[in-house]
């Protein structure tokens, strides 16, 4: 039996757990991500990003999620860049899943709790996401959640020093 996976919107009692993981995968997530500032691997830098978070979903821009196993937090999902004018109701969606926790269909249940919330709370129309072109693991989690990818970004994010390509993804919701 697999543990229970669920998300919730992001609290200030989060910055400890979340700074514990990214600094113990920095190196994990280095091919994936940007490079992160070191106040991002601190509670304190983290208590200051989940203030701006927090900020952003007020005004109505961003749903920051974390994903959590058995009531532990093992990650975030976001639904960012929220465009909710009735002609374009979209988003972009990530996700994180810590070391300890991957390959267990975290990522994957949290991406279809995400796809709700975007549906259900935001009322959105469309659900975007961008991968590495390299990075199969998070295309499987979203070709099994429905989205389908629609074109290359190419020189798109300046990963570990070099400028790669992005596979971008998208999802209709409301059909």
């Amino acid at each position: 039996m697999h543990s229970s996976t669920r998300i919730r919107l992001i609290e200030p009692a989060d910055a400890a757990p979340i700074a514990a993981h990214r600094a113990r995968d920095a190196e994990a997530f280095r091919q994936w991500e940007p490079a992160q500032p070191a106040e991002l691997l601190t509670p304190e830098g983290q208590a200051t990003r989940i203030d701006n978070l927090l900020a952003a979903h007020r005004a109505g821009t961003m749903w920051p999620g974390v994903v959590l196993a058995d009531n532990q937090l093992i990650g975030q999902v976001t639904v960012a860049s929220i465009l909710p004018q009735p002609h374009l109701r979209r988003a972009s969606l990530g996700y994180w899943i810590a070391t300890v926790a991957q390959n267990q269909g975290h990522a994957g249940r949290a991406v279809a709790l995400a796809v709700r919330v975007m549906t259900d709370e935001l009322d959105l129309h469309r659900a975007e996401a961008s991968t590495n072109l390299e990075n199969v693991p998070s295309q499987r989690v979203l070709r099994r959640n429905g989205f389908s990818p629609y074109g290359v970004a190419h020189s798109s994010i300046l990963l570990d020093g070099r400028w790669r390509d992005g596979l971008l993804w998208e999802r209709i919701l409301d059909v």
